[in-house]
């Protein structure tokens, strides 16, 4: 069974945390290192994130740190050679979060393969049409076993949620907003709002939260309408601080999410 499927079909009541980072930031040789500090923390799942020059969901903080991979000479080849030498090392769900255009540009099937060879989970493609997910990416995800992973926002219609729902497997990226990433203090009512709408549908497929988590009240809110939250830029900001350190990044996480 898919790594995804397992973990949420066995974690019983227990609320599920992944952490996102940005492959060569701040480090370009860092990734391994990262990804085995992240388990051995008790991280349930992690996203990748595979930098990319235009990354138009995402707020200042991931896209400095994906201009930054760039620089230091992060490539989608390197990257899942990074991955591979691991793979036996790692036994959480990983999760390649990227754009469409560097998939398409090293060869969509190529891709699926090889990341699939480098243990890798799931895909997230943020800006991948869903006309071309069902007839293109869909299929070869199937064959190589991957799970490829919807966003959903509050804009999103309960229409297109069910579709997704429907077609989908392994769990939905419920964004808190329909912003761009980056931290929140706190979710208002409307976002509670949109929470409690999405819970109230009972969808087949479990939900995390993620977009904004970044202290105690924003993890609780989204643990409390969720299996589970996904914190990206808080992290992402932790860990260059950190010059790559992702102990000491953990630290003070774990410390921002008590306060």
């Amino acid at each position: 069974m898919n790594k995804i499927n397992t973990l949420f079909a066995n974690r019983g009541e227990r609320k599920l945390l992944s952490l996102y980072f940005c492959a060569g930031c701040p480090t370009l040789d860092g990734t391994a290192d990262v990804i085995l500090t992240m388990q051995r923390r008790g991280i349930d799942f992690i996203e990748v994130g595979i930098p990319f020059s235009d990354p138009l969901a995402d707020g200042p903080v991931i896209q400095t740190a994906a201009t930054q991979a760039l620089k230091n000479g992060m490539t989608v080849s390197l990257l899942l050679s990074q991955l591979s030498a691991i793979k036996e090392q790692v036994n959480i769900p990983l999760i390649l979060m990227g754009y469409l255009n560097p998939m398409l540009h090293y060869g969509m099937e190529r891709f699926c393969a090889d990341a699939a060879a480098a243990g890798v989970s799931g895909l997230i493609i943020p800006d991948l049409p869903f006309k071309d997910y069902q007839e293109t990416v869909k299929p070869l995800a199937d064959k190589y076993d991957l799970r490829v992973i919807m966003l959903i926002t509050p804009e999103t219609s309960e229409e297109r949620i069910r579709f997704i729902d429907q077609h989908t497997d392994g769990f939905i990226y419920m964004v808190s907003s329909a912003a761009i990433t980056g931290a929140q203090k706190s979710f208002d009512e409307q976002k509670q709002e949109y929470f409690r709408r999405i819970d109230a549908m009972q969808l087949r497929n479990p939900r995390m939260i993620g977009f904004g988590i970044s202290n105690r009240q924003t993890l609780a809110a989204a643990n409390a309408n969720a299996v589970g939250a996904i914190i990206g830029s808080k992290f992402v900001t932790l860990l260059s601080e950190a010059g790559g350190h992702a102990d000491q990044a953990l630290d003070q996480l774990f410390e921002a999410l008590e306060k």
